[in-house]
Protein backbone atom coordinates (compact mmCIF):
# COMPACT_ATOMS: atom_id res chain seq x y z
CA UNK A 1 0.00 0.00 0.00
CA UNK A 2 1.23 3.50 -0.84
CA UNK A 3 2.40 5.53 2.15
CA UNK A 4 1.34 8.78 0.48
CA UNK A 5 -2.14 10.11 -0.42
CA UNK A 6 -3.20 9.50 -4.01
CA UNK A 7 -4.76 11.87 -6.53
CA UNK A 8 -7.86 11.29 -8.65
CA UNK A 9 -5.90 9.03 -11.01
CA UNK A 10 -4.24 7.12 -8.22
CA UNK A 11 -0.94 8.98 -8.56
CA UNK A 12 0.94 9.09 -5.23
CA UNK A 13 1.07 12.63 -3.85
CA UNK A 14 4.00 14.05 -1.90
CA UNK A 15 3.54 14.49 1.84
CA UNK A 16 2.43 17.85 3.21
CA UNK A 17 5.37 20.14 3.89
CA UNK A 18 4.33 20.52 7.52
CA UNK A 19 4.87 16.81 8.08
CA UNK A 20 8.51 16.96 6.91
CA UNK A 21 11.37 17.40 9.36
CA UNK A 22 13.08 20.78 9.51
CA UNK A 23 16.79 21.38 8.90
CA UNK A 24 18.44 24.46 10.41
CA UNK A 25 20.50 26.32 7.81
CA UNK A 26 23.12 28.97 8.58
CA UNK A 27 24.48 31.16 5.79
CA UNK A 28 27.87 32.85 6.15
CA UNK A 29 27.94 35.88 3.86
CA UNK A 30 25.17 37.78 2.09
CA UNK A 31 26.88 39.26 -0.94
CA UNK A 32 25.92 38.56 -4.53
CA UNK A 33 26.13 34.77 -4.17
CA UNK A 34 24.71 34.62 -0.66
CA UNK A 35 21.75 36.75 -1.68
CA UNK A 36 21.04 34.45 -4.62
CA UNK A 37 21.23 31.37 -2.39
CA UNK A 38 18.67 32.89 -0.05
CA UNK A 39 16.45 33.89 -2.98
CA UNK A 40 16.42 30.35 -4.36
CA UNK A 41 15.69 28.84 -0.97
CA UNK A 42 12.81 31.28 -0.52
CA UNK A 43 11.32 30.86 -3.99
CA UNK A 44 11.89 27.12 -4.40
CA UNK A 45 11.58 26.04 -0.78
CA UNK A 46 8.63 23.74 -1.40
CA UNK A 47 10.23 21.88 -4.28
CA UNK A 48 13.53 21.62 -2.45
CA UNK A 49 11.77 20.21 0.60
CA UNK A 50 10.16 17.43 -1.45
CA UNK A 51 13.46 16.60 -3.14
CA UNK A 52 15.20 16.46 0.21
CA UNK A 53 12.47 14.97 2.36
CA UNK A 54 12.95 17.84 4.80
CA UNK A 55 12.39 21.58 4.99
CA UNK A 56 15.23 24.10 4.85
CA UNK A 57 14.81 26.59 7.68
CA UNK A 58 17.28 29.47 7.45
CA UNK A 59 18.02 30.38 11.07
CA UNK A 60 20.52 33.16 10.45
CA UNK A 61 22.77 34.99 8.01
CA UNK A 62 26.16 36.14 9.28
CA UNK A 63 27.38 39.49 7.91
CA UNK A 64 29.91 42.14 8.86
CA UNK A 65 27.55 45.12 8.47
CA UNK A 66 24.06 44.83 9.93
CA UNK A 67 22.92 48.18 8.55
CA UNK A 68 23.51 47.51 4.87
CA UNK A 69 20.39 46.94 2.78
CA UNK A 70 20.74 43.53 1.13
CA UNK A 71 17.41 43.29 -0.68
CA UNK A 72 14.10 41.57 -0.08
CA UNK A 73 15.49 38.05 -0.07
CA UNK A 74 17.81 38.76 2.87
CA UNK A 75 15.46 39.64 5.73
CA UNK A 76 17.03 42.00 8.26
CA UNK A 77 15.63 39.83 11.07
CA UNK A 78 17.96 36.99 10.04
CA UNK A 79 21.15 39.06 10.01
CA UNK A 80 23.71 38.59 12.77
CA UNK A 81 27.30 39.53 13.44
CA UNK A 82 27.76 36.53 15.75
CA UNK A 83 28.80 33.94 13.17
CA UNK A 84 30.41 31.73 15.81
CA UNK A 85 27.16 31.28 17.72
CA UNK A 86 25.19 30.81 14.50
CA UNK A 87 27.22 27.86 13.17
CA UNK A 88 26.93 25.99 16.46
CA UNK A 89 23.15 25.71 16.21
CA UNK A 90 22.94 24.69 12.54
CA UNK A 91 22.49 21.37 10.76
CA UNK A 92 23.85 22.80 7.50
CA UNK A 93 26.30 25.69 7.08
CA UNK A 94 26.59 27.43 3.70
CA UNK A 95 29.82 29.44 3.46
CA UNK A 96 30.03 32.15 0.79
CA UNK A 97 32.04 34.76 2.68
CA UNK A 98 35.38 33.87 1.08
CA UNK A 99 38.90 34.31 2.39
CA UNK A 100 40.86 32.07 4.72
CA UNK A 101 39.90 33.49 8.11
CA UNK A 102 37.47 33.61 9.80
CA UNK A 103 35.95 31.12 7.32
CA UNK A 104 38.36 28.32 8.28
CA UNK A 105 37.73 28.62 12.01
CA UNK A 106 33.97 28.91 11.56
CA UNK A 107 33.72 25.83 9.33
CA UNK A 108 35.88 23.70 11.61
CA UNK A 109 33.75 24.79 14.56
CA UNK A 110 30.54 24.07 12.63
CA UNK A 111 31.68 20.51 11.87
CA UNK A 112 32.80 20.00 15.45
CA UNK A 113 29.21 20.83 16.49
CA UNK A 114 27.72 18.36 14.01
CA UNK A 115 26.93 20.54 10.99
CA UNK A 116 27.59 19.54 7.39
CA UNK A 117 29.32 22.21 5.33
CA UNK A 118 28.72 23.53 1.81
CA UNK A 119 31.36 26.01 0.66
CA UNK A 120 32.33 27.90 -2.48
CA UNK A 121 35.69 28.89 -0.99
CA UNK A 122 38.28 27.69 -3.49
CA UNK A 123 41.14 29.53 -1.78
CA UNK A 124 40.48 27.86 1.57
CA UNK A 125 40.10 24.41 0.02
CA UNK A 126 43.32 24.78 -1.96
CA UNK A 127 45.30 26.08 1.01
CA UNK A 128 43.87 24.02 3.85
CA UNK A 129 41.47 21.47 2.44
CA UNK A 130 43.22 18.71 4.40
CA UNK A 131 42.04 20.18 7.72
CA UNK A 132 38.45 20.43 6.46
CA UNK A 133 38.44 16.86 5.13
CA UNK A 134 39.85 15.53 8.39
CA UNK A 135 37.30 17.45 10.45
CA UNK A 136 34.46 16.07 8.32
CA UNK A 137 35.75 12.51 8.85
CA UNK A 138 36.31 13.01 12.56
CA UNK A 139 32.83 14.36 13.21
CA UNK A 140 30.93 12.24 10.68
CA UNK A 141 29.59 15.16 8.65
CA UNK A 142 29.69 16.08 4.97
CA UNK A 143 31.85 18.56 3.08
CA UNK A 144 30.57 19.68 -0.33
CA UNK A 145 32.19 22.25 -2.64
CA UNK A 146 30.81 21.98 -6.18
CA UNK A 147 30.65 25.78 -6.48
CA UNK A 148 34.37 26.18 -5.72
CA UNK A 149 35.34 25.12 -9.26
CA UNK A 150 33.75 26.45 -12.45
CA UNK A 151 30.57 27.90 -10.93
CA UNK A 152 27.40 26.28 -12.25
CA UNK A 153 29.28 23.69 -14.34
CA UNK A 154 28.91 20.29 -12.65
CA UNK A 155 32.57 19.35 -12.46
CA UNK A 156 33.50 18.37 -8.90
CA UNK A 157 30.77 15.72 -8.61
CA UNK A 158 31.63 14.03 -11.95
CA UNK A 159 35.32 13.91 -11.03
CA UNK A 160 34.94 12.52 -7.52
CA UNK A 161 31.79 10.44 -8.00
CA UNK A 162 30.77 9.75 -11.62
CA UNK A 163 34.34 8.93 -12.69
CA UNK A 164 35.34 7.24 -9.44
CA UNK A 165 35.41 3.91 -11.27
CA UNK A 166 37.67 5.24 -14.02
CA UNK A 167 41.26 6.41 -14.24
CA UNK A 168 41.57 10.10 -15.12
CA UNK A 169 44.71 10.98 -17.06
CA UNK A 170 44.32 14.69 -17.68
CA UNK A 171 42.09 17.68 -16.96
CA UNK A 172 42.58 20.75 -19.14
CA UNK A 173 40.44 23.82 -19.33
CA UNK A 174 39.47 27.43 -18.89
CA UNK A 175 38.30 27.89 -15.30
CA UNK A 176 38.45 31.66 -14.85
CA UNK A 177 35.83 33.78 -16.60
CA UNK A 178 37.51 37.14 -16.00
CA UNK A 179 40.72 36.23 -17.80
CA UNK A 180 38.85 34.52 -20.60
CA UNK A 181 36.77 37.66 -21.15
CA UNK A 182 39.91 39.81 -21.28
CA UNK A 183 41.78 37.53 -23.70
CA UNK A 184 38.66 37.12 -25.85
CA UNK A 185 38.21 40.90 -26.04
CA UNK A 186 41.88 41.34 -26.98
CA UNK A 187 41.47 38.71 -29.71
CA UNK A 188 38.21 40.05 -31.16
CA UNK A 189 38.90 43.80 -31.05
CA UNK A 190 42.67 44.13 -30.82
CA UNK A 191 42.29 45.90 -27.48
CA UNK A 192 45.24 46.17 -25.14
CA UNK A 193 45.27 44.24 -21.89
CA UNK A 194 44.63 47.43 -19.93
CA UNK A 195 41.62 48.44 -22.06
CA UNK A 196 40.12 44.93 -21.98
CA UNK A 197 40.52 44.82 -18.20
CA UNK A 198 38.82 48.21 -17.84
CA UNK A 199 35.85 46.97 -19.88
CA UNK A 200 35.68 43.78 -17.81
CA UNK A 201 35.45 45.91 -14.67
CA UNK A 202 32.69 48.07 -16.17
CA UNK A 203 30.65 44.96 -17.03
CA UNK A 204 31.17 43.37 -13.62
CA UNK A 205 33.34 40.52 -14.89
CA UNK A 206 36.38 41.76 -12.96
CA UNK A 207 36.68 42.87 -9.35
CA UNK A 208 37.96 46.29 -8.36
CA UNK A 209 41.16 44.45 -7.42
CA UNK A 210 41.50 41.80 -10.15
CA UNK A 211 44.85 40.45 -8.96
CA UNK A 212 43.60 36.98 -8.02
CA UNK A 213 42.16 36.55 -11.51
CA UNK A 214 44.71 38.16 -13.82
CA UNK A 215 47.73 36.76 -11.97
CA UNK A 216 46.26 33.24 -12.21
CA UNK A 217 45.80 32.64 -8.46
CA UNK A 218 42.08 31.86 -8.77
CA UNK A 219 42.72 29.32 -11.54
CA UNK A 220 45.61 27.81 -9.58
CA UNK A 221 43.38 27.19 -6.55
CA UNK A 222 40.90 25.40 -8.79
CA UNK A 223 43.70 23.38 -10.38
CA UNK A 224 44.81 22.29 -6.91
CA UNK A 225 41.30 21.06 -6.09
CA UNK A 226 40.85 19.27 -9.42
CA UNK A 227 44.24 17.57 -9.24
CA UNK A 228 43.56 16.34 -5.71
CA UNK A 229 40.21 14.86 -6.75
CA UNK A 230 41.32 13.42 -10.09
CA UNK A 231 44.49 11.75 -8.87
CA UNK A 232 43.52 10.73 -5.32
CA UNK A 233 46.38 12.70 -3.83
CA UNK A 234 46.72 15.88 -1.85
CA UNK A 235 47.93 18.58 -4.22
CA UNK A 236 48.67 21.80 -2.38
CA UNK A 237 48.40 25.26 -3.83
CA UNK A 238 52.18 25.55 -3.60
CA UNK A 239 52.45 22.51 -5.91
CA UNK A 240 50.72 24.41 -8.74
CA UNK A 241 52.89 26.40 -11.13
CA UNK A 242 51.10 29.69 -11.72
CA UNK A 243 51.45 32.40 -14.36
CA UNK A 244 48.88 35.08 -15.15
CA UNK A 245 48.01 37.07 -18.26
CA UNK A 246 49.31 40.55 -17.37
CA UNK A 247 52.27 40.15 -19.71
CA UNK A 248 50.18 39.05 -22.72
CA UNK A 249 50.33 41.85 -25.30
CA UNK A 250 48.40 42.79 -28.41
CA UNK A 251 51.51 41.75 -30.34
CA UNK A 252 51.23 38.24 -28.84
CA UNK A 253 47.56 38.05 -29.82
CA UNK A 254 48.42 39.07 -33.39
CA UNK A 255 51.27 36.56 -33.54
CA UNK A 256 48.96 33.79 -32.36
CA UNK A 257 46.42 34.70 -35.05
CA UNK A 258 49.13 34.63 -37.70
CA UNK A 259 49.97 31.09 -36.57
CA UNK A 260 46.33 29.98 -36.60
CA UNK A 261 46.16 29.93 -32.81
CA UNK A 262 44.39 31.65 -29.92
CA UNK A 263 45.73 32.53 -26.48
CA UNK A 264 43.82 31.21 -23.46
CA UNK A 265 44.66 30.95 -19.75
CA UNK A 266 44.71 27.20 -19.17
CA UNK A 267 44.60 25.09 -16.04
CA UNK A 268 46.25 21.73 -16.71
CA UNK A 269 46.54 18.80 -14.32
CA UNK A 270 47.82 15.46 -15.55
CA UNK A 271 49.54 12.21 -14.71
CA UNK A 272 53.14 12.00 -15.86
CA UNK A 273 54.25 8.43 -16.58
CA UNK A 274 57.88 7.78 -15.65
CA UNK A 275 60.15 4.78 -15.42
CA UNK A 276 59.78 4.60 -11.66
CA UNK A 277 56.04 5.23 -11.55
CA UNK A 278 53.82 8.28 -11.82
CA UNK A 279 53.89 11.86 -10.68
CA UNK A 280 51.42 14.75 -11.03
CA UNK A 281 51.78 18.01 -12.88
CA UNK A 282 49.50 20.92 -12.01
CA UNK A 283 50.03 24.22 -13.78
CA UNK A 284 48.31 27.42 -14.89
CA UNK A 285 49.60 29.66 -17.66
CA UNK A 286 48.54 31.45 -20.85
CA UNK A 287 49.08 29.23 -23.88
CA UNK A 288 48.58 29.21 -27.63
CA UNK A 289 46.05 26.62 -28.78
CA UNK A 290 45.00 25.84 -32.39
CA UNK A 291 41.95 27.72 -33.65
CA UNK A 292 40.28 24.38 -34.40
CA UNK A 293 40.54 23.28 -30.75
CA UNK A 294 37.16 23.49 -28.95
CA UNK A 295 38.64 25.65 -26.18
CA UNK A 296 39.59 28.30 -28.73
CA UNK A 297 35.91 29.02 -29.33
CA UNK A 298 35.08 29.60 -25.64
CA UNK A 299 34.11 33.28 -25.61
CA UNK A 300 33.49 36.03 -23.09
CA UNK A 301 33.33 34.93 -19.42
CA UNK A 302 32.45 31.29 -20.08
CA UNK A 303 34.39 28.30 -18.76
CA UNK A 304 35.10 24.97 -20.43
CA UNK A 305 36.94 21.91 -19.15
CA UNK A 306 38.15 18.72 -20.84
CA UNK A 307 38.57 15.50 -18.88
CA UNK A 308 40.48 12.60 -20.41
CA UNK A 309 39.88 9.20 -18.77
CA UNK A 310 40.91 5.68 -19.73
CA UNK A 311 37.43 4.19 -20.11
CA UNK A 312 35.20 7.23 -20.59
CA UNK A 313 37.50 8.83 -23.14
CA UNK A 314 37.28 12.61 -23.63
CA UNK A 315 34.54 14.58 -21.89
CA UNK A 316 33.84 18.30 -22.16
CA UNK A 317 32.01 20.51 -19.65
CA UNK A 318 30.94 24.01 -20.68
CA UNK A 319 28.96 26.83 -19.09
CA UNK A 320 28.99 29.90 -16.89
CA UNK A 321 31.84 29.67 -14.44
CA UNK A 322 30.92 32.59 -12.18
CA UNK A 323 28.15 34.97 -11.20
CA UNK A 324 25.55 35.01 -8.46
CA UNK A 325 22.88 32.77 -9.97
CA UNK A 326 25.17 30.13 -11.54
CA UNK A 327 27.21 29.79 -8.36
CA UNK A 328 24.07 29.65 -6.21
CA UNK A 329 22.76 26.85 -8.45
CA UNK A 330 25.83 24.75 -7.69
CA UNK A 331 25.54 25.51 -3.97
CA UNK A 332 21.88 24.47 -3.84
CA UNK A 333 22.75 21.18 -5.54
CA UNK A 334 25.18 20.49 -2.72
CA UNK A 335 22.63 21.61 -0.13
CA UNK A 336 20.12 19.06 -1.43
CA UNK A 337 22.73 16.27 -1.29
CA UNK A 338 23.90 17.14 2.21
CA UNK A 339 20.34 17.65 3.47
CA UNK A 340 19.16 14.30 2.10
CA UNK A 341 21.94 12.58 4.01
CA UNK A 342 20.84 14.32 7.20
CA UNK A 343 17.21 13.30 6.74
CA UNK A 344 17.59 9.77 5.40
CA UNK A 345 20.92 8.77 6.89
CA UNK A 346 24.11 7.95 5.08
CA UNK A 347 27.16 10.01 4.33
CA UNK A 348 28.49 11.82 1.31
CA UNK A 349 31.75 11.17 -0.57
CA UNK A 350 34.92 11.33 1.51
CA UNK A 351 38.43 12.43 0.65
CA UNK A 352 40.31 9.91 -1.47
CA UNK A 353 44.10 10.26 -1.23
CA UNK A 354 45.31 6.68 -1.28
CA UNK A 355 47.58 7.24 -4.29
CA UNK A 356 49.75 9.90 -2.62
CA UNK A 357 51.41 10.81 -5.91
CA UNK A 358 54.14 13.44 -5.77
CA UNK A 359 54.05 16.63 -7.81
CA UNK A 360 56.64 17.08 -10.52
CA UNK A 361 58.51 20.44 -10.75
CA UNK A 362 57.79 22.43 -13.89
CA UNK A 363 61.41 22.42 -15.05
CA UNK A 364 61.26 18.63 -15.47
CA UNK A 365 58.38 18.81 -17.94
CA UNK A 366 58.59 19.10 -21.72
CA UNK A 367 56.65 21.87 -23.49
CA UNK A 368 56.45 23.53 -26.89
CA UNK A 369 57.10 27.28 -26.78
CA UNK A 370 56.53 30.56 -28.58
CA UNK A 371 59.24 33.13 -27.85
CA UNK A 372 59.19 36.77 -28.91
CA UNK A 373 62.53 38.62 -29.07
CA UNK A 374 63.68 42.08 -30.10
CA UNK A 375 67.17 41.86 -31.63
CA UNK A 376 69.74 43.84 -33.57
CA UNK A 377 69.06 43.48 -37.28
CA UNK A 378 72.42 42.27 -38.56
CA UNK A 379 73.81 39.15 -40.24
CA UNK A 380 74.37 36.18 -37.98
CA UNK A 381 71.80 36.99 -35.27
CA UNK A 382 69.43 34.19 -36.25
CA UNK A 383 72.36 31.77 -36.38
CA UNK A 384 73.38 32.79 -32.83
CA UNK A 385 69.86 32.27 -31.52
CA UNK A 386 69.47 28.93 -33.30
CA UNK A 387 72.88 27.85 -31.99
CA UNK A 388 71.91 28.66 -28.40
CA UNK A 389 68.70 26.69 -28.71
CA UNK A 390 70.51 23.78 -30.35
CA UNK A 391 73.07 23.71 -27.55
CA UNK A 392 70.28 23.06 -25.08
CA UNK A 393 68.53 20.47 -27.21
CA UNK A 394 65.73 22.76 -28.40
CA UNK A 395 64.51 22.34 -31.98
CA UNK A 396 62.99 25.33 -33.78
CA UNK A 397 59.68 24.78 -35.59
CA UNK A 398 59.05 28.17 -37.23
CA UNK A 399 60.59 31.65 -37.32
CA UNK A 400 58.87 34.91 -38.19
CA UNK A 401 60.96 38.08 -38.56
CA UNK A 402 59.65 41.63 -38.76
CA UNK A 403 61.86 44.72 -39.25
CA UNK A 404 61.11 47.49 -36.78
CA UNK A 405 61.54 51.22 -37.35
CA UNK A 406 64.92 52.55 -36.38
CA UNK A 407 64.98 54.47 -33.12
CA UNK A 408 67.61 56.54 -31.40
CA UNK A 409 70.56 58.44 -32.81
CA UNK A 410 71.56 58.09 -36.42
CA UNK A 411 73.98 55.24 -36.87
CA UNK A 412 72.47 53.00 -34.21
CA UNK A 413 71.69 49.47 -35.44
CA UNK A 414 68.21 48.80 -36.72
CA UNK A 415 66.07 46.41 -34.74
CA UNK A 416 64.01 43.42 -35.69
CA UNK A 417 61.29 41.48 -33.97
CA UNK A 418 61.61 37.71 -34.11
CA UNK A 419 58.87 35.23 -33.20
CA UNK A 420 60.03 31.65 -32.74
CA UNK A 421 58.00 28.53 -32.10
CA UNK A 422 59.73 25.38 -30.93
CA UNK A 423 59.11 21.69 -30.73
CA UNK A 424 58.68 20.16 -27.28
CA UNK A 425 61.71 20.67 -25.05
CA UNK A 426 62.60 20.54 -21.38
CA UNK A 427 61.40 23.56 -19.45
CA UNK A 428 64.79 23.75 -17.76
CA UNK A 429 66.48 23.91 -21.18
CA UNK A 430 64.28 26.83 -22.21
CA UNK A 431 65.05 28.64 -18.96
CA UNK A 432 68.78 28.18 -19.56
CA UNK A 433 68.46 29.47 -23.15
CA UNK A 434 66.60 32.56 -22.01
CA UNK A 435 69.30 33.24 -19.43
CA UNK A 436 71.85 33.24 -22.26
CA UNK A 437 69.71 35.62 -24.33
CA UNK A 438 69.39 37.95 -21.35
CA UNK A 439 73.16 38.38 -21.27
CA UNK A 440 73.65 38.61 -25.05
CA UNK A 441 74.12 42.09 -26.50
CA UNK A 442 72.38 41.26 -29.77
CA UNK A 443 69.15 40.27 -27.98
CA UNK A 444 67.76 43.63 -26.90
CA UNK A 445 64.74 42.22 -25.03
CA UNK A 446 62.81 39.03 -24.37
CA UNK A 447 59.28 40.27 -25.02
CA UNK A 448 57.25 37.17 -24.24
CA UNK A 449 57.50 33.46 -23.56
CA UNK A 450 54.31 31.44 -24.05
CA UNK A 451 53.65 27.74 -24.23
CA UNK A 452 51.86 25.94 -27.04
CA UNK A 453 49.20 23.38 -26.07
CA UNK A 454 46.43 21.36 -27.68
CA UNK A 455 48.31 19.77 -30.54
Amino acid sequence: MSQHPTGSLGTPQPPALTTLPSLRVAVLGAGTVGGEVLRLISQQGGELAHRIGGRLDVVGVAVRDLDRDRGEHVPAALLTEDAAALVREADLVIEVMGGIEPARTLLLDAMAHGASVITANKALLAQDGAALYEAADTHGVDLYFEAAVAGAIPLVRPVRESLAGDRIQRVLGIVNGTTNYILDAMTRSGASFEDALATAKELGYAEADPTADVEGHDAAAKASILASLAFHSRVRLTDVHCEGITHVSSHDIAAAARMGRTIKLLSIVERIEEENGERISARVYPALIPDHHPLAAVAEAYNAVFIEADAAGSLMFYGQGAGGSPTASAILGDVVSAARARVHGGIGPRESRYAELESIPLDELRSAFYISLTVEDRPGVLAEIAGTFSGYGISISTIHQELLEQEGEEGEPTRAHIGISTHRALESAMTASLDVFSSTATVLSIDSVLRIEGE
